[in-house]
């Protein structure tokens, strides 16, 4: 049933067989921004450089050179021959002929002359050659992803979660995020986050953000159905992957379990849980939402068992232990059945954030 439901959504052009200059635009791999000052520093430099090698060369060679007077270059004529050979401004017509007027074109026509080629030429390679080194982005990154985290949606659910995950110290290059809203994906960029445009429903798009190797899966999206549906095509396509989905109502928690979801988020009944609490015990949400926020104070976290610490009762461990994840389930401290720890459980634990 799934995979029929599935095939249903699939888009008939399937991205993932687009060469990678076609996925320019679709998938966007940051890279580190650069001022437009040093930009330009940069060029000039590679400008200056060249030139440079162009008037040793011509210097080296000085003796197969002569003036419009037939006599001998000297190093300044072999500057003037370099600046007004590589600028392609070309010579004969109009020609300095006192060392004077010759400096004068040097420091001062050349540089203007230069500037004008980097305004004007370097700004339109830069402008054709940014696919290219995007495709070239694209293709090293589509080879190299493995064991990282797919974020479908950006909205304040999805934002929240990878303010989280980045709390707790993962990579931004470990996040891709899938939306439909490019304004969002923008954002996302700039936070230096793998970006996928396109619907997560589609197989190709959960594909090309590379969800069949993804240690992991949060579906943020803004309706029920979506959640549902993207859920579905994501455990078809990596079935040992951990999703973790948000919705908005209880009702629809089963289907998702049923779609393949590991862990389900009611965000209704868990914002109103909060408000009921605190109405009554407002420093209770506080001490909640302290060990839900990774940045400060205490958070909830996952270790193994110490070696030592096996056979020993969870209650009587340095660390507050909330619970144990035995064989993929998890036990509350004080039931029977995890009076000692075992060698192969994992604790959730309560730690203070900067220890």
């Amino acid at each position: 049933m799934a995979g029929r439901l599935s095939a249903r959504f699939r888009n008939s052009d399937t991205l993932t067989d687009r060469p990678d200059f076609a996925l320019v635009g679709v998938l966007k791999v940051p890279e580190l921004q650069t001022s437009p000052a040093r930009a330009i520093l940069r060029r000039v430099s590679y400008a200056l450089a060249a030139l440079a090698l162009a008037v040793v060369v011509v210097y080296l060679d000085r003796d197969g050179y002569k003036d419009a007077q037939e006599n001998q270059l000297s190093l300044l004529d072999c500057i003037y021959y370099a600046t007004v050979s590589l600028s392609t401004t070309g010579y004969g017509d109009v020609t300095p002929i006192t060392p004077e007027a010759r400096l004068i074109n040097v420091l001062v026509i050349t540089p203007l002359r230069i500037f004008f080629l980097i305004v004007l030429v370097g700004t339109t390679l830069s402008a054709l050659t940014e696919s290219s080194r995007q495709a070239f982005k694209i293709q090293r990154w589509r080879h190299r992803v493995r064991n990282h985290t797919v974020v479908v949606g950006f909205g304040t659910k999805g934002r929240t979660a990878i303010d989280a995950m980045l709390g707790d110290g993962i990579s931004p290059s470990d996040i891709v995020v899938v939306d439909t809203d490019s304004s969002v994906l923008e954002v996302a960029a700039s936070l230096g986050l793998v970006t996928v445009h396109g619907s997560a429903t589609k197989s190709d798009v959960l594909r090309l953000a590379g969800v069949q190797n993804a240690a992991s899966i949060i579906v943020a999206a803004n309706r029920d159905d979506t959640a549902v549906l993207v859920t579905l095509t994501a455990r078809e396509i990596a079935p040992n992957a951990k999703i973790a989905a948000a919705i908005r109502e209880t009702d629809n928690a089963h289907l998702l379990r049923q779609s393949g979801a590991d862990s389900v988020v009611v965000s209704s009944d868990t914002a109103g849980r909060l408000l009921g609490i605190a109405r009554t015990t407002p420093s209770v949400v506080e001490m909640i939402e302290d060990l839900l926020t990774p940045e400060a104070g205490f958070a909830i976290a996952e270790r193994e068992v110490e070696p030592e610490e096996v056979g020993g009762s969870p209650r009587h461990l340095s660390d507050i232990v909330l619970g144990v994840v035995r064989d993929g389930r998890l036990l509350r401290v004080g039931s029977p059945e995890v009076d000692a720890v075992e060698a192969d459980d994992l604790l959730l634990y309560i730690r203070r954030v900067g220890n």
